[in-house]
């Protein structure tokens, strides 16, 4: 795996002669540093600033990728005619699309019965948060003591067991925190596919390249799409032992000084 700025300016090459960007990007540890509470996590008035520049270029589409829930999503980041994709791809909004899984929206009733014995089971942890986000669920454990991680995880399998067993629900874990989502065939992966045959093919030479930041195991589903249609992967944080991104960036700050870049070489094709 390499560094981006490393390979630069075979990057901006790329960048200068393709006639569409689908720049997607995750949220949370990408756009902004991992925070204790999923509230705290504000983007900068920099970053969003860049977002909507790049936002304006014609040749350029501009996407959030993330957990959160859409509506949340869309609060948070603030920039408009951008596309939103929430709860990791099982809704989607934006210009001329609007997508919510059928199959998870009929989980619906299923997610609120676990939010409810969750958040009863766990109640006496101190630090946990049983987030409900409509269409998946997530129990984050960054501030509860290490001594108490294996019980949290405990009452969470034994919660979600009978429901697991039965193909209605599917778990995932990421930074301190345990997902859960309906048992459906849908992932980042497959949100970023839908927008690839959106906005464009990538088998025709130079037509589209795909882009997409993320910094999780949740997101290696993504970075797995953006390979096999030739685009370019890259993960947020220090070197990983393993990833599917085939590039990275240290943190957040850099993901900035990413966006700045691709301006510049965006503004250089245009002068």
């Amino acid at each position: 795996m390499q560094h981006l700025f490393s390979v630069w300016q075979d990057f901006s090459k790329r960048l200068k002669v393709a006639r569409r960007v689908l720049l997607l990007c995750d949220y949370d540890g990408t756009l902004t540093p991992i925070v204790d509470r999923p509230e705290l996590a504000d983007l900068s008035e920099k970053t969003r600033q860049l977002l909507q520049t790049l936002t304006r270029q014609k040749n350029f589409t501009v996407g959030i990728i993330s957990g959160r829930a859409l509506a949340d999503l869309r609060q948070k980041v603030n920039v408009s005619n951008i596309i939103y994709s929430g709860n990791h791809g099982l809704e989607i909004e934006g210009p001329g699309i609007g997508l919510v899984n059928p199959l998870a929206a009929e989980m619906m009733p299923v997610f609120r019965l676990i939010n409810q014995v969750l958040k009863k089971a766990l109640a006496p942890i101190r630090g946990v948060l049983v987030e409900d986000k409509g269409l998946t669920i997530s129990v984050h454990y960054r501030l509860v003591e290490e001594s108490k991680s294996e019980e949290v995880k405990n009452i969470f399998e034994r919660v979600i067991d009978t429901a697991r067993s039965l193909g209605k629900v599917r778990i995932t874990s990421g930074k301190k925190v345990y997902e859960i989502r309906p048992g459906v065939d849908w992932d980042k992966g497959a949100a970023i596919e839908f927008l690839i045959g959106r906005f464009g093919k990538t088998k025709v030479k130079k037509e589209l390249l795909p882009i997409f930041l993320g910094d999780d195991e949740t997101d290696d589903d993504g970075f797995r799409v953006i390979e096999k249609h030739g685009g370019v992967s890259i993960f947020v944080g220090e070197k990983p032992a393993r990833s599917a991104a085939r590039y990275y960036l240290k943190s957040p700050a850099e993901v900035e000084q990413f966006l700045e870049q691709m301006i510049d070489s965006v503004s250089d094709r245009q002068a």
